[in-house]
């Protein structure tokens, strides 16, 4: 149910005398007051035995964050045709509202957190609706990448930072405030005009302003409603207002909007150094792929040596987090393995065997250029639990220990023991061993196998799983290796994704899927 907006007011409390209606009385929201009701607030005489206490009291802040988001509305009502057709569209389709309810509970607070720190309108808060439905692994065909669908130079224009390790596109945090300052720019070059700024924040400032210059020039109104501007602008500001009218109207709409406690649900860490990512997850006591949902900016496995070293967390892990972080020295957070040189190797053959950089390698073994000798050894740096995984798996006639948590898998038509070993990234002869199969063993559909975790849990494979793929169209001419360079991948992973087995098997037309946490 929609309540008023409350109001703060001041109270004379007379002594200590209070009747006992007035300690029964349920707590109310106090109404703004009419001209008719000034008088009821009115202070009271002082009485003559006793000074007078006044204390001053403020309603407490609303408990859905819902309702927080509407009294921060500062737009116009506006309700046309264009609003209307997409005021019945979200009313069609109530699951939407509520997958994107749940999509934004973690971030949502923050976001109007930020917004009202600004005194910006909180209209703004349901941007990320329109964009990209709240997925911060959202990315288009266009390549606008995040929550809030930023192209990289107009990210990179606002200060986020886009490299092999993080994509500031995609940090929750650091692309909400690069797009409130982008809204910021647009809605002064647009002399407060709101509407306008929107539609410049989806099509560009220069394409609304010869819009408007145009329409100038014709003697033609110059507001949103009447400017010649792209199919997709032409439905972005109505999709949004059509929104906050739903959620301004609720009662009269009851569109589904699942209750979201006013209160903040995340908080940010500073680890003051590169740290693993899946053994950040262990220290904080959440599992991987909750870690990686929570910061999708980061690329890889560990965080950039350089930085930025934040990670988002919930608040009741981060206390944790912190005191268990403190007792590890900076040098065990991301573990490293020596590798001997072979001949034929290069640094960059290296780099994407280990799935890592040329110039971490560099950096990490002191070499300032790409000569490297043949039985030499070399550091790398390797994920936490991918340094697990190899002494995980027991020796021979080792019994597996009982608090080894164990993932199961139930067969389905079609799979193999060669299959499952790939999709769960252990060797074949320990997922035989742990279920007690051989090697030429039949599976059998609904059959039940144990695989275990401590071998299962990568975190740039999590990323992975959890992204949306993107599909790109092979062009005449285009090769694996070009494909991949472009969309900064391996051709290993294009390979794989896509079960190719003849790469110069390409041909125009064919679509290659890409996924997006690693298509930068």
């Amino acid at each position: 149910m929609k309540l008023p907006l409350a109001l703060s007011f001041t109270l004379l409390l007379v002594g200590c005398q209070t009747t006992t209606e007035q300690q029964d009385a349920p707590e109310l929201a106090v109404t703004k007051p009419s001209a008719k009701q000034e008088d009821t607030y009115q202070v009271l005489p002082k009485p003559a035995a006793k000074p007078k206490r006044v204390v001053k009291l403020t309603p407490p802040p609303e408990s859905d964050l819902w309702q927080v988001i509407e009294q921060g509305f500062q737009f116009e009502k506006v309700d046309n045709e264009r609003v209307q057709h997409y005021r019945d569209w979200y009313l069609k389709h109530p699951d939407y509202m509520r997958r994107i309810s749940k999509r934004a509970e973690p971030f949502l607070y923050l976001i109007v957190d930020e917004i009202n720190k600004r005194n910006m309108p909180l209209e703004l808060a349901l941007l990320p609706v329109v964009e990209s439905a709240f997925d911060p692994f959202a990315y288009s065909h266009g390549h606008a990448s995040g929550m809030w669908q930023f192209l990289s130079a107009t990210g990179k224009r606002f200060g986020l930072q886009q490299d092999w390790w993080y994509d500031g596109r995609r940090d929750v945090v650091a692309s909400t405030n690069a797009a409130l300052d982008y809204l910021t720019y647009l809605n002064e070059m647009m002399d407060g005009d709101w509407l306008h700024a929107i539609a410049s924040y989806n099509a560009g400032e220069g394409r609304v302003l010869r819009a408007i210059k145009k329409n100038r020039k014709a003697g033609k109104p110059t507001d949103y409603w009447n400017l010649d501007l792209p199919k997709e602008t032409s439905a972005y500001v109505p999709k949004l207002l059509a929104l906050a009218e739903l959620i301004r109207n609720n009662e009269q709409y009851h569109m589904p909007l699942p209750p979201l406690k006013n209160e903040p649900r995340l908080r940010t860490v500073n680890t003051g150094s590169q740290i693993d990512l899946a053994y950040a997850a262990r220290l904080a006591g959440m599992n991987a792929e909750e870690l990686a949902q929570l910061n999708p900016g980061f690329n890889r496995w560990a965080t950039s040596p350089l930085g930025p070293h934040e990670l988002l967390l919930p608040i009741e892990n981060a206390e944790q987090f912190e005191i268990a972080l403190s007792g590890v020295p900076k040098s065990s957070r991301v573990q490293w393995q020596r590798y001997q040189i072979k001949k034929g190797d290069t640094i960059g053959g290296i780099a994407q065997k280990f799935n890592t950089e040329s110039s971490v390698i560099r950096s990490a073994n002191n070499i300032k250029n790409n000569k490297i000798r043949a039985g030499k050894f070399l550091l790398i740096p390797a994920s936490a639990e991918m340094a697990t995984a190899k002494n995980a798996a027991p020796a021979k006639g080792q019994a597996i220990k009982p608090n080894q948590a164990a993932t199961i898998h139930i067969v389905k038509s079609g799979d193999t023991l060669w299959d499952l070993a790939k999709k769960y990234n252990v060797k074949q002869q320990d997922l035989t061993k742990w279920n007690g199969l051989a090697k030429s063993s039949t599976l059998k559909i609904g059959q039940k196998l144990k695989i275990y975790s401590t071998n299962t849990i990568r975190i740039n494979s999590v990323v992975s799983q959890v992204a949306k793929p993107m599909l790109y169209t092979i062009k005449s001419g285009d090769s694996l290796g070009e494909i991949a360079q472009a969309h900064k991948v391996s051709i290993e992973d294009l390979q794989r994704w896509n079960n190719i087995d003849n790469p110069r098997g390409l041909k125009p037309g064919q679509t290659l899927e890409i996924r997006v946490a690693d298509a930068r």
